[in-house]
């Protein structure tokens, strides 16, 4: 029996140049039974599952990272430890391998391979030139189908400026290290690296003037963004349930929690830079990976998107680490050759990637959904890089990371510890299924992935 009235899934609170999509509400579940039955039996209004990408640079100190056993009683490496309070919710996969990322007769250039190669499968045409070539990644390939249902079909994040030609790494295109995700072979989805452009981004509505203007009376009269959307908002609240209500406030509260966050980094950079325009992109990276998870989750809780990508630093990025006591660029310390001050400069390197991306896990998880099930629950987040040991610069034995339960079809608490190097693009194949693309092959594939359940 369907309820006397029912709140469209697609719900934003809209005002001048203002557009907030809601969380998934009980009041957007037809009533046959129970939400959670709703949502089992695949009804209009079921919780939809997400699709998220985040890559490291320059591979990682293995002896650090890989676990001690196999299967679910296995105990974390040292370097894994920042995960110990999701422990439940992922799994640690040893023997991926991307071949497509070695030189196969191309010569030098492992870093802009290992990026281009991350999430396509495909070895990169090298060229420095405008004739790129690599493939479409998987993430755009979900995105063909699931974009339909969201505002966006896929975001696109980075902490690097976007660098879309020249030569980076032995003859190959920047377009390569810079970008993740490519919308076919030769168009890359270039990554926008400002906080507070992906905010307004997510929550304009309309034209870019009304947009324009929304920002700039926001700036002048020091006007949070929900306060263009407070009179739809109201309405709204009087329509529903308690449960509802809170989840809103709660929602509403974290769009102001973030709006603070992106204001207070702007007023520091604005002092820093003795008074110029200020970016919105934080100087302490911590600060800045955190703010792009959180737009992560807020695009994902919100359903503006599925798929999401998330290039931490480009794949060769000699970025120094001063937020942790380390001035050395990390790309010259990947080539340690052995020098334990340089390793042990690096493991501290990879321990601050992995605090930052628990930060992520735990809000996901903290996160609930209409049937009482967490945002991470329905989700399916690879962590990796397309280098393990940057000293060697290999590309097998990969530093993967699969989170999320992907709607309950994902067994997670494991280290999958395979016998043979397997293709990453298997478990690519297997986390289409999963978002409902059926493909026969995916980039480098040989089948799918038979270890998820």
């Amino acid at each position: 029996m369907n309820k006397p009235w029912q709140l469209p899934r697609r719900t934003f609170l809209k005002g001048l140049g203002t557009m907030l999509a809601l969380p998934t509400l009980e009041a957007m579940v037809p009533s046959i039974g129970t939400a959670a039955e709703a949502v089992a039996g695949g009804a209009a209004g079921a919780v939809p599952r997400r699709m998220a990408f985040v890559y490291i640079p320059n591979g990682v100190i293995l002896e650090n990272w890989v676990p001690q056993g196999a299967g679910s009683s296995y105990l974390l490496s040292p370097t894994l430890m920042p995960l110990k309070n999701v422990k439940e919710d992922f799994t640690v996969i040893t023997g991926l391998k991307h071949d497509k990322a070695k030189a196969n007769g191309d010569g030098a250039g492992d870093h802009a391979r290992a990026n281009a190669t991350f999430l396509t499968g495909v070895q990169a045409r090298k060229t420095a030139g405008a004739d790129i070539r690599v493939g479409t990644s998987v993430d755009q390939i979900a995105a063909m189908k699931m974009g339909r249902e969201t505002r966006f079909p896929s975001l696109e994040l980075s902490c690097d400026k976007a660098r879309q030609a020249g030569s980076c790494d032995s003859g190959y295109s920047c377009a390569y290290q810079y970008n993740l995700s490519w919308k076919t072979e030769t168009m890359p989805m270039a990554p926008e690296n400002d906080p507070r452009r992906v905010f307004e981004r997510l929550f304009g509505g309309g034209n870019k003037e009304e947009n324009a203007a929304s920002a700039a009376q926001r700036k002048q009269y020091q006007k949070s963004i929900l306060d263009f959307v407070l009179e739809d908002a109201k309405r709204l609240q009087g329509q529903l349930g308690a449960n509802d209500k809170r989840k809103v406030d709660e929602y509403l509260a974290g769009v102001r929690e973030l709006e603070l966050q992106l204001e207070a980094s702007e007023k520091f950079n604005a002092a820093e830079l003795d008074y110029k325009k200020p970016t919105g992109i934080p100087k302490d990276k911590s600060a800045h990976f955190r703010l792009m998870y959180d737009l992560m989750v807020l695009a994902f809780r919100t359903d503006t998107t599925r798929i999401s990508t998330f290039l931490m630093a480009h794949d060769g990025s000699n970025s120094p680490f001063p937020e942790i006591g380390i001035p050395d660029g990390h790309h010259n310390l990947s080539h340690h050759q052995n020098d334990r001050v340089m390793v042990e400069k690096l493991k501290k390197i990879d321990y601050f990637h992995m605090q930052n991306f628990a930060y992520f896990l735990e809000k996901m998880k903290a996160t609930k959904e209409a049937d009482g099930t967490s945002l991470l629950d329905n989700s399916m987040v690879v962590l990796g890089s397309g280098i393990s040991d940057g000293n060697r610069h290999r590309h097998d034995q990969l530093p993967i990371i699969l989170a999320g339960k992907g709607g309950g079809t994902i067994k997670q608490g494991r280290h999958l510890k395979l016998n043979d190097q397997v293709p990453m693009s298997n478990l690519y194949l297997s986390l289409l299924d999963r978002m409902g693309v059926n493909i026969p092959r995916f980039g480098d594939s040989t089948g799918r992935f038979q270890y998820l359940s």
